[in-house]
């Protein structure tokens, strides 16, 4: 297909692909660069380089071999993304959960343990744990509790969040010894865990388990867990279309705060608790000074709309802002909004489900409201609990 057609045929077509593989893109004079694909649109491809940061570049200064990869990756999208996920129907008439606890142990199947490769494979209902080391079936048990927890939690939030891909029937987990080796493997800087979407894997240090080796074997600490990790899950599990352009960022991010706020022990987690914990994350440094945003009782956001819009390299470039915003908004939709039953919400996560997106999607969620009327009901909200919200 030469260039020219290239260019009519992209024309006609704006794809998201949320989660592709990351390569090596070359442009006209030879020049690369490594990142994923995520978005054709019109004549101009958007690329995610490893750094986080979103480049928007024209079609026609991309090598023809490119050119040629991406008319066929276009063209053997599907029709039907992760929304079906685990073939659970969309729940959005489901009540919103108080509490939701994982009952009794998980069963453990050991798979594969070989020293001479440092390879261990675990499973349990849901997930495959790849380790570089041997753990006990108690050990794995401990963490699974929460991995099973967390997936119970996000499939019972009346919010369809029934995506994922799973690997040859499981939701992959990488485990790691060392944390060197996990950075090397894909991990990010001074991260406890980190979800590869090109690879739909999530990886984790021991350590950010509460793992911790004694002696020759390893013991775990059922408590002590970072809340990064049910972060990672939900993006595991989230359906693709929440990712399109007017969700990802502020609700995409925002609803794994969320999830990773709620106040979780041994294998529960509690719902009624969550609104204070939101809060002490996102004012100060999150519970006993934390790990929080520390943003303070008075906030400065600016537009709702550009907010709302923001390029997500633009987004993650201030996540101190931009995350603690995210989950004080997603809140507001699912918990103080008009009758505060999340309807609005429900209404603009179908119409992305129906393939709406960017600013068509988000008059969806407006529902009638200005975004000045939306903006001031939001610091309306949130005065009543002693944060001062300021657009």
């Amino acid at each position: 297909m030469k260039v020219a057609a290239l260019l009519l045929f992209f024309a006609m077509f704006s794809v998201v692909y949320a989660h592709s593989l990351e390569r090596v893109w070359k442009d006209q004079n030879g020049r690369e660069v490594k990142a994923k694909l995520l978005e054709v649109k019109g004549e101009s491809v958007v690329l995610l380089l490893s750094s986080g940061r979103e480049v928007p570049y024209p079609l026609a200064k991309l090598s023809e071999e490119d050119q040629a990869f991406i008319a066929e990756a276009t063209l053997s999208q599907p029709s039907s993304d992760r929304a079906k996920g685990d073939g659970s129907a969309d729940n959005f008439g489901a009540a919103w959960p108080d509490r939701v606890s994982y009952e009794g142990e998980p069963e453990i199947v050991t798979i594969e343990e070989n020293a001479a490769k440092k390879h261990f494979v675990y499973e349990s209902k849901h997930f495959r744990y790849t380790c570089d080391v041997r753990l006990s079936n108690s050990v794995v048990k401990g963490f699974a509790v929460m991995f099973e927890a967390t997936h119970q939690f996000v499939r019972e939030l009346p919010l369809a969040l029934n995506g994922g891909v799973k690997t040859d029937g499981k939701y992959a987990i990488s485990l790691f010894e060392n944390y060197a080796d996990y950075i090397s493997a894909g991990g990010l800087p001074d991260s406890s865990g980190v979800f590869i979407g090109g690879e739909n894997l999530i990886l984790v240090p021991l350590t950010s388990l509460g793992v911790k080796k004694v002696g020759s074997g390893y013991m775990l600490d059922r408590d002590e867990s970072s809340n990064t990790l049910p972060h990672e899950i939900v993006h595991q599990l989230t359906p693709d279309a929440y990712f399109a352009l007017g969700a990802r960022g502020w609700f995409s991010e925002g609803i794994a705060e969320y999830v990773a706020l709620t106040p979780y022990r041994s294998g529960s987690y509690n719902l009624k608790l969550n609104a204070r914990s939101i809060t002490e994350y996102v004012t100060a440094y999150g519970k006993d000074n934390n790990g929080g945003r520390a943003l303070g009782e008075q906030i400065r956001l600016g537009s709702l709309k550009r907010y709302m819009t923001l390029p997500y390299s633009d987004f993650t470039d201030d996540g101190r802002i931009n995350y603690g915003c995210a989950v004080l908004i997603t809140n507001y939709f699912f918990h103080l909004d008009r009758k505060e039953d999340g309807a609005r919400i429900k209404k603009f996560l179908k119409a992305l489900k129906e393939g709406k997106k960017g600013e068509a999607a988000l008059e969806v969620l407006l529902d009638g409201q200005s975004w000045e009327e939306l903006e001031a009901d939001i610091a309306k909200a949130y005065s009543s609990k002693g944060i001062e919200f300021i657009f």
